[in-house]
């Protein structure tokens, strides 16, 4: 007779073929459900705030706490979900993070208040923050590496496309119904989740979930990790509005986030039960897929504010309009994820990275040839091209990213991999408001330099502007005023193009830099099968 095996490679062996009892594929569906509903209510709110702010007696700078609470409570969970769904068991975790974000998208839609409304919010976003880690790390256990392509290409799809829907829902629903019901749309919803995820999802035999009783609890890791995340937050939300470090409030809350975030690097690393599991960066292949995932999230939300916005502002679109020239890219990606995840089955992740930052960065530089009288058609082939490039960075980023680690990890790898992603957008939000803001006084001010009585163009421009007011019957006097203030409207105009175009060439050089990065990362075989 043999010998039999012993008990850790039984369990290995055991971890290696177990499947979910399920499909995966509807597992996928499952969580991907929530996952979409909470990426969508991060920018259906953004559009309603005017409505929101009347309805309540608030003013618009106060309105803005709305978007701001859920943030931070938000990005306050999402690195902490690894360490929750040890405690409670990931099934359990998610299932409860369903049900918190349901049961406050409920309590938001009945807020008689600003001050309960943001209260609810908060609660809303600290649901919500459990979602996407949890998700990703259901979808890194449930298939096997050679098939992580195509199920994180159905998580890609909510994730990328959310927030280019969000802003037109949002008007749509607001325009024809109330705010609140931005809020009541996620009800049924949740329910759905929660019944499905109760009946399909199960936590594999190889998931540890510690007792409670028997984990020493990282208070003071805890605690810095809120204080600093949330301060980081509420810094990225508010600085331009406040005018950065001129202002005291900004000023206080940059030096507490910094303080609090180089203490948590440090002690963090140094315990022995860390609330994040800091660690996983000595992998240099997660590490750069952080990085990475920064730079999409810094490249996503930061385009998807400033398209819409130039739209908007110096177009003349309404805010659906300008959502209907987004649209074809969400499509975009829905097409092209399904390639990609099957081209992660043929190839490396490291081309495909190359490819869709390539992509990514020229369709940025093609924006740059944006003037004030491009149609239609025009702006949304430019996000087109863009959500090409973006569908080829999103899988293969997170395939690279669990392609080293051991199963066990996946918990914390996503929490930290969702982090990066939202932090990245908050900054690249930040940026691309202050550098529009900035770059448009640079250009107003050299304009304005052309505006003089020697220059023929300007007195030509004049003389013409003035005769025209007065052949629709102004008075000299008046004419020459309107003149002038169509001329300096003109200017702003088209200083304002400039700074998007600013924008558009910093973002694209951002991203271009990258790809020596990729070629850091440990080489990996099709399927996202590690190479050792």
């Amino acid at each position: 007779m043999s010998a039999a095996a012993p008990p850790l490679q039984n369990a290995n062996a055991n971890a290696d073929i177990w499947r979910p009892a399920v499909n995966p594929w509807i597992i996928a569906v499952t969580v991907t459900l929530a996952t979409f509903m909470e990426v969508l209510d991060t920018s259906i709110a953004n559009v309603a705030l005017p409505h929101i702010a009347g309805s309540l007696s608030a003013g618009q700078d106060e309105s803005t706490w709305i978007l701001t609470s859920y943030l931070v409570s938000n990005a306050i969970v999402l690195p902490l979900s690894g360490w929750l769904s040890s405690i409670m068991g990931r099934k359990n975790f998610y299932m409860s993070c369903v049900a918190l974000f349901t049961i406050s998208s409920f309590l938001c839609g009945l807020a008689p208040n600003l001050a309960t409304l943001i209260l609810c919010r908060v609660m809303q976003g600290a649901g919500g923050g459990g979602l996407q880690p949890s998700e990703q790390a259901i979808l890194a256990d449930t298939f096997p590496p050679a098939k992580r392509g195509m199920a994180f290409a159905v998580y890609g799809v909510a994730v990328v496309t959310a927030p280019a829907i969000g802003p037109t829902l949002g008007g749509w629903i607001t325009d024809n119904f109330t705010w609140r019901w931005i809020f009541f749309i996620n009800i049924p919803v949740g329910i759905i989740s929660i019944l499905l995820t109760s009946r399909l999802i199960q936590d594999p035999p190889y998931f540890k979930r510690r007792k409670l009783r028997e984990t020493t609890i990282d208070y003071v890791g805890l605690g810095f990790v809120a204080l600093g995340l949330g301060t980081l937050q509420v810094v990225l939300d508010k600085g331009q509005r406040d005018d950065w470090f001129a202002s005291h409030f900004i000023l206080v809350l940059s030096v507490i986030a910094a303080v609090s975030l180089i203490f948590v690097i440090f002690w963090e690393w140094r315990h022995k039960d860390p609330i994040i599991d800091l660690h996983l960066f000595r992998d240099r292949t997660f590490g750069i897929s952080n990085l990475l995932m920064f730079m999409l999230g810094f490249a996503l939300l930061g385009s998807t504010l400033l398209l819409p916005l130039f739209m908007q502002t110096l177009l003349g679109y309404t805010a659906e309009k300008s959502g209907l020239a987004l649209m074809p890219g969400g499509f975009t990606i829905m097409l092209l994820l399904p390639l990609v995840g099957f081209l992660l089955s043929r190839y490396s992740p490291r081309w495909l990275l190359v490819f869709g930052l390539v992509m990514l960065s020229s369709s940025l530089f093609h924006m740059t040839s944006f003037d004030l009288q491009i149609d239609f058609h025009t702006a949304a082939m430019a996000r087109v091209l863009q959500a090409a490039g973006m569908a080829f960075l999103f899988v293969p980023i997170n395939t690279a990213a669990y392609a080293y680690l051991p199963r066990e990890k996946n918990n914390a790898a996503s929490g930290l991999m969702n982090l990066a992603r939202n932090i990245g957008g908050s900054v690249g939000i930040s940026l691309v408001t202050t550098m529009l803001d900035r770059r448009t006084q640079v250009h107003m001010n050299d304009l304005s330099r052309h505006l003089s009585a020697s220059n023929p163009a300007f007195q030509s421009m004049l003389r013409g502007a003035t005769q025209a007011m007065r052949a629709h019957g102004a008075s000299a006097a008046f004419a020459t005023q309107q003149a002038y203030a169509l001329i300096e409207g003109t200017v702003q105009r088209q200083a304002t193009m400039l700074a998007y175009i600013d924008d558009f060439r910093f973002l694209a050089w951002a991203i271009l830099a990258m790809i020596p990065m990729v070629f850091l990362m440990k080489k990996g075989r099709p399927g996202g099968m590690a190479v050792h």
